[in-house]
């Protein structure tokens, strides 16, 4: 569900296809009448403003995210020479099927799910979401969603990139919602300053004739303070002299913009620029497949670069490109764009659900990128978001379906929340880009996403479609409401309400105050791994808070055998201030699988 596609990538190439068919099932239909769909592309329509359209994507997010979930393996993979390798999606032998709904809005969102549950699609991959969180009747992705999963469609979604600010990200319990990590590689441009300080950006355009030279600096904001100055945009760079000078320029959320400043600076002369990330990127950087000599550097260094600017008399910098790198320290880390909760209006359950890769994501593109063109329709390029990082999901959820026919979406949701991990490859927690701190479960949800592990979870908490409506009463919404996201009418007190807290989620969260000083949740574990196997509770308090669990062994005999448990949870001592999140865990143990799932209890 994306901007559509770019058929004749070789991305989707359907040569690899095994086996060759759709699935018996299938009942998508292919816009063009010849050419576009293959053995790999199986379906393709657009919608715009409830019309059927052309899928072709002239955006580049649509191909972008389709081969990051199931592109085929293409061999000489780069960014304008950099990050070379072979690339593919996370599902190669997966079918796509394309429903083009953006830009057209919340009715052609509708219309795709619509339309794919029709098709009986597998997994929906979404990589569009709104700017702030809506309630759920009026989050149209929420609403769809919740029809797909009815049908055993497992909906996957992009969590959003208004990070770090709290509380943005969408909420609905039954989709997998993706939040976004850093991995380890970096396509290295570094700035040298007149003083002999060095500081590490990224560029994905790495020219080889470049001289690593000192240029005179200049800021335009300093000149002409006025915004498109801040991010040399506009007609700003013809106001000042930059011929032959490296140029700052503020960055942009949108890599388009940072690419058109490059270019703006190229045209006016100017040798090479810098793009600084804002404040909200912290330490964000952004492998961009700039027009010009560039290094995109993060906030607490483009403010020392500023520092320098301000107080030398003959400002000035020179820029080196090093290649690609692996292994920069720490990895992964959640990235600074990438959207926290608590979300507002889902009854406190931690979302998002868990991280994946979304910063820096090298996939297809419809065109070729970079200054110096080619005609190949090779076309690669990295980009950042957590429209990157659904789709990896999406791919993971792909296989999991394969290998497990008859999990439930909830069943998937929960194998992939309880075997994240929140440890990088040094051991230590995982970190916020933004700042560098431990990160909490309301910005990676249960942690980074592992898909080995998933495959064989052990336990899974698994929900009944209907639960969701027990759910919903329970949070005390109107009918009207409930029967909009059910679509159907639902009459709450016909229905078996259950509180947010107790719905039988892989995460626990609850509130508790000096009116609620204990609470107890019920949840429910089906085994899915070893016959005859015996689990040991292992808990790690929350600070100010007990964790008691009833029974703290639970033995199985046989698989799919279901057992139940109680946690309780109470302030111990004097509670902390208002508003303040504690965290913990609790970890079901057989030796073999090690199910975790992430504790939050929020003081009121």
């Amino acid at each position: 569900m994306d901007s559509g596609i770019k058929y004749s990538h070789p991305s989707f190439d359907d040569q690899q296809m095994s086996p060759p068919p759709p699935p018996p099932v299938w009942k998508g239909k292919c816009y063009w009448s010849q050419g576009g769909c293959n053995k790999k592309i199986i379906s393709a329509v657009g919608f715009y403003r409830g019309r059927l359209v052309s899928p072709l994507d002239t955006n580049g997010h649509g191909t972008h995210t389709a081969s990051t979930a199931a592109g085929s393996y293409v061999d000489d993979a780069n960014v304008v020479g950099s990050a070379k390798g072979t690339a593919s999606g996370l599902a190669p032998g997966a079918h796509l099927a394309v429903y083009k709904v953006t830009p057209g809005g919340s009715t052609d969102i509708l219309k795709g799910i619509d339309q794919a549950i029709h098709d009986q699609v597998h997994v929906l991959s979404m990589s569009i979401g709104f700017e702030k969180p809506y309630k759920l009747d009026k989050d149209k992705v929420a609403v769809g969603s919740y029809a797909a999963v009815t049908n055993g469609i497992v909906p996957v979604q992009a969590g959003g990139n208004a990070g770090p600010l709290p509380n943005m990200v969408d909420g609905a319990p039954w989709i997998l919602m993706v939040g976004s990590s850093v991995m380890d590689r970096r396509v290295r441009s570094i700035v040298e300053l007149g003083d002999g300080r060095e500081f590490y950006g990224e560029s994905a355009y790495q020219p080889d004739k470049f001289p690593p030279t000192q240029f005179p600096l200049i800021y335009p904001y300093g000149v002409l303070k006025s915004e498109d100055s801040k991010k040399c945009q506009g007609n700003s760079l013809n106001l000042i002299d930059v011929r032959d000078k490296i140029v700052l320029c503020g960055a942009s959320g949108d890599y388009k913009e940072n690419v058109e400043a490059s270019d703006l600076v190229k045209k006016a002369g100017g040798a090479a620029v810098i793009v600084m990330s804002q404040p909200q990127m912290g330490n964000r950087t952004d492998a961009d497949a700039f027009l010009h000599p560039a290094s995109r550097v993060a906030f607490n260094d483009a403010i020392e670069i500023i520092k320098y600017l301000d107080k030398a008399s003959n400002p000035t910098a020179a820029i080196k490109f090093d290649g690609t790198q692996f292994g920069h320290r720490p990895a992964p880390v959640v990235s600074s764009f990438s959207n926290r909760g608590p979300n507002p209006f889902n009854g406190n359950i931690i979302k998002p659900d868990f991280i994946a890769p979304g910063s820096n994501i090298l996939a297809a593109w419809p065109t070729e990128v970079g200054p110096n063109p080619t005609g190949t329709d090779k076309t690669f390029i990295m980009v950042s978001g957590t429209s990157m990082a659904a789709p990896h999901v999406s791919g993971i959820v792909a296989l999991l379906k394969h290998n497990h026919r008859h999990w439930s979406p909830a069943a998937i949701k929960s194998a992939i929340m309880t075997t994240a991990y929140t440890k990088d490859r040094d051991g230590n927690p995982i970190k916020d880009e933004y700042d560098g701190k431990d990160a909490g479960a309301f910005t990676m949800g249960s942690g980074h996403v592992d898909p080995v592990a998933a495959n064989d979870p052990g336990l899974i908490y698994d929900n009944d479609p209907h639960d969701y409506i027990r759910y919903l009463c329970g949070m005390k919404l109107p009918d009207s409401e409930v029967s909009t996201i059910a679509g159907s009418p639902i009459v709450c007190s016909q229905v078996q309400a259950i509180e947010p807290e107790q719905l039988n989620y892989p995460s626990i969260s609850v509130s508790l105050g000096t009116k609620s000083v204990s609470k107890t949740v019920n949840r429910t574990v089906t085994n899915v791994g070893d016959a005859n196997s015996v689990y040991t509770v292992k808990v790690d308090n929350p600070e100010g808070v007990n964790v008691d669990v009833s029974p703290i062994t639970l033995t199985f005999t046989n698989e799919d055998e279901k057992q139940d448990f109680i946690v309780t949870l109470s302030i111990q001592g004097v509670p902390p201030k208002e508003g303040k999140i504690s965290e913990g865990q609790l970890v079901w143990d057989s030796g073999k699988y090690f199910v975790r799932s992430p504790i939050a209890v929020t003081f009121t």
